[in-house]
């Protein structure tokens, strides 16, 4: 598998499957997160910040649906001007796999 952002910044994952030597090849199939009317991804998660350093401009979601804690830097937060959190705000986001573990991006207040 592997996924990237399309031109309108939409997760799009593309399987592959590895088949034998002289096995006819079928094309990948490709799909995209999907938006909502209301501007919201369907496949977004969801969750309340543990705690954001404005200072440091980085912090911690932890998921609704319980699991590790998702790293959040300021570069994540959706909008223009001074991007920061608050302890206990809900917000919702997209998990990506950062470097030291789960990462969060297009982090939107709710």
């Amino acid at each position: 598998m592997l996924s990237f952002l399309d031109v309108r910044s939409r997760l799009c994952l593309t399987f592959l499957s590895v088949l034998p030597v002289g096995a006819a090849a079928p094309h990948p199939v490709r799909t995209c997160a999907v938006t909502s009317q209301h501007g919201r991804s369907n496949d977004m998660a969801q969750g309340t910040v543990k705690w954001f350093n404005a200072e440091k401009g980085f912090g911690f979601i932890a998921q609704d649906g319980g699991g590790a804690d998702v790293f959040c830097h300021y570069s994540a937060i959706s909008g223009n001007g001074y991007k920061s959190l608050d302890e206990g705000q809900q917000v919702e986001f997209d998990v990506t796999q950062g470097q030291k573990g789960p990462q969060a991006e297009n982090v939107r207040p709710l």
